[in-house]
């Protein structure tokens, strides 16, 4: 037998079941869009496109939409006209829980009720229906919440896998709250989808009705350990409440945003972990091997370079190691660990702990703990400079902005990871493009005479616009600021979007380009602090973490 499928909360599932459906709320995370892409708009959401992808693929034969925004209501046209599902239907519902909204309510519930019984050949069943109310069941202990839209199962899946507390879904199709009320007896058809509707309408409203200020309750639970707002690509719905929550909660906040595909959630997992660790700082600070040789190594695995710092038990540096990443993490890892030891004189037996961070820190099974660079850099950071309240730090594949409070611990953190836009790669294709060594153009964007923007961050596009520039004969030195202007405005907006205070600190290899940090002190407004282990500064919180775990 197929299953119903639905995609609302306002859904009547109970009237389903009533005629004998088995319903299913349709969640899952594609790997591509390759369906969809070629029957949809490109700017439909990625929910949509994954709605689409499930149907066109096969795996839905039974849906019953909700005409909740205008992607659903296009997507209701695409599957109408393409004939491949055995029963489609969309309920009518208004935006709001006034009187005239239930009647119209309770008529689209018998809309729906001589359709399905008519397809699936059977009749209402009150006693099924009345089966079909199972009261909600929530987290009453500690718990994070996931708020906003809808979160693909992949995706809390992950969540759930990255959280150091329980993990409730209170996103919009699954803080579903009918089920509080069990349905009045000896009532006329009539009367009881009348009532029916009531209960559908008066639910936690989502953001699509007009007073949604019964929200508020998701976000105000006493057990609240922290909050993860999540939003869908293209979707507005969701955008202007998390501003709200940000202004009124004190739990930890953290915003992420999906297109709907598998890919963007494995984008999402540093994210995710480094918030874990912001709330869960004791664990690893704890203290779980003995001292031996009193060395401790840090290594920082990035899309560019591996870098390795070795620590000894008064937390000083021993060595410290910046080379080329290459094929493969843990290759470049060994390689590089292996050049420390030998700069340091030590060897491999010689380390009581090593932490990695980076993007490719999970691939390297040597070391005793995996920790994200998020947290690693701020605990770096700190050490070079107590001061410092924020840490700027553009790698090669994303940039990021971490806020610290007077402990070096992180208060906040953004990151800018789903394309080169603003990066050392970006920086480094543009070099490439202009025939430049990045040294050379760490130097050229300090002298220019013309202000030159480049309009885009594209880095296909910006390449365009640069070779465009140099067959107008532009200066060098004018077209590498154009650039450095390019990172600076988006390296600030990131910094403003984090609550950046002073001091600031730039870490990693882009803060050897004298030019672009330049030209980001003026658009922040401030001098930046270099430190001389600015490339080092993952590795060098890793490693302070690695001597934490030691007991002396």
């Amino acid at each position: 037998m197929n299953k119903t499928y639905y995609v609302c909360k306002y859904t009547p599932i109970e009237l389903l079941e009533a005629f004998g459906g088995e319903c299913q709320n349709l969640n899952e995370m594609p790997q591509g869009f390759d369906h969809a892409d070629q029957i949809a708009h490109p700017n439909i959401c990625g929910f949509g496109k994954a709605l689409l992808e499930a149907v066109m693929s096969g795996k839905v034969k039974e849906l019953v939409l909700v005409n909740c925004c205008d992607t659903i209501r296009s997507v209701y046209d695409i599957l109408e006209d393409s004939g491949k599902l055995d029963f489609l239907y969309m309920i009518d519902v208004l935006h709001c829980d006034a009187e005239c909204s239930r009647e119209r309510t309770a008529v689209q519930l018998k809309g729906l009720a001589k359709a399905y019984g008519e397809y699936k050949g059977t009749r209402f069943d009150e006693e099924k229906f009345r089966q079909a109310f199972k009261k909600p069941e929530r987290i009453v202990k500690p718990h994070i919440s996931v708020l906003g839209a809808r979160m693909g199962n992949e995706l809390f899946d992950m969540v759930q896998k990255s959280m150091p507390y329980p993990v409730e879904n209170d996103t919009c199709v699954n803080n579903r709250s009918v089920g509080e009320a069990e349905p009045p007896k000896d009532l006329e058809f009539d009367e009881l989808m009348a009532w029916y509707a009531k209960e559908l309408l008066g639910q936690i409203p989502c953001m699509r009705m007009m007073d949604h200020s019964g929200r508020k309750r998701l976000y105000n639970d006493p057990g609240l350990k922290g909050i993860i707002y999540h939003t869908v690509k293209f979707c507005d719905f969701y955008s202007f409440e998390y501003a709200q929550i940000k202004q009124n909660v004190t739990v930890p906040l953290l915003k992420i945003e999906s297109d709907y595909t598998v890919q963007s959630s494995g984008q999402l997992l540093t994210r995710l972990e480094a918030f874990a660790e912001s709330m869960n700082m004791e664990q690893l600070e704890g203290k779980e091997l003995k001292m031996g040789k009193g060395y401790f190594a840090g290594i920082d695995s990035g899309s560019t370079s591996t870098d390795v710092v070795i620590l000894d038990k008064d937390q000083n540096i021993v060595t410290g190691i910046i080379l080329p990443t290459g094929a493969g993490a843990a290759i470049g890892a060994d390689r590089a660990l292996e050049e420390a030891l030998k700069d340091a004189g030590l060897q491999r037996e010689d380390i009581d702990a090593m932490v990695t961070t980076g993007y490719g820190r999970t691939a390297i099974s040597d070391g005793d703990k995996s920790i994200t660079e998020i947290t690693c850099h701020a605990r770096g950071a700190h050490f070079l400079n107590p001061e410092v309240r924020t840490v700027i730090d553009i790698g090669g594949q994303d940039s990021k902005v971490i806020r610290l409070d007077e402990n070096g611990a992180v208060a906040n953190f953004v990151m800018n990871d789903k394309c080169a836009a603003g990066t050392g790669r970006f920086l480094e294709m543009m070099a490439r493009t202009m025939e430049m060594s990045l040294d050379d153009m760490g130097k050229a964007g300090l002298s220019y005479k013309e202000d030159i923007t480049i309009s885009s961050m594209c880095t296909v596009f910006a390449e365009s616009e640069v070779v465009s520039l140099i067959a107008q004969n532009k200066a060098t030195d004018d077209i590498v600021h154009g650039l450095n202007k390019a990172v600076a405005s988006k390296t600030a907006a990131l910094a403003k979007r984090v609550g950046g205070e002073e001091r600031y600190m730039m870490t990693g290899g882009v803060s050897k380009n004298q030019g672009l940090v330049k030209t980001l002190e003026e658009k922040l407004g401030t001098t930046l602090v270099i430190s001389d282990k600015a490339q080092l500064c993952g590795a060098l919180g890793a490693a302070l973490f690695a001597k934490d775990m030691v007991i002396e």
